[in-house]
């Protein structure tokens, strides 16, 4: 059961920032500098909107937090509205396949990296290939 009532968790929820998240976005945004990778945009006005693209060679990139878009490591069910959030999560998952497609349709190449896995070593090693590969 939540321990604030419906309203205070509601002003809690919409708080939550989509862009500039330290914990995905910043994170990210530390290992392209550190691993001197060059020619990222932030936000760039394509379809989804991905949080890091790469124009020139058509690479984009989401980040996606864990609890919005239930990554199967670390996602727990909240215990109050459950299906609310089953429903949520569902959605956000089919939403991100939408945008894949059309991405993809439009020659871009899609990757996709929780937000728990961005400093692990396959991370980095993903994205150096996407940008080093020719289409």
């Amino acid at each position: 059961m939540d321990t604030v009532d419906k309203a205070t968790r509601s002003r809690y929820m919409s708080a939550v920032k989509s862009r500039g998240n330290r914990s995905t976005e910043m994170k990210m945004v530390r290992l392209l500098r550190k691993n001197k990778l060059k020619g990222w945009r932030r936000h760039k006005r394509i379809t989804g909107t991905p949080d890091f693209c790469w124009p020139v060679i058509k690479v984009a990139l989401f980040v996606d937090g864990c609890f919005w878009h239930g990554c199967p490591r670390c996602y727990n069910l909240p215990k109050s509205n459950v299906i609310f959030w089953k429903n949520k999560v569902i959605g956000n998952r089919r939403h991100d396949k939408r945008v894949n497609l059309i991405l993809r349709a439009q020659g871009w190449k899609v990757l996709r990296v929780w937000g728990c896995r961005i400093n692990e070593k396959r991370t980095l090693l993903r994205l150096r290939t996407a940008l080093h590969s020719q289409n």
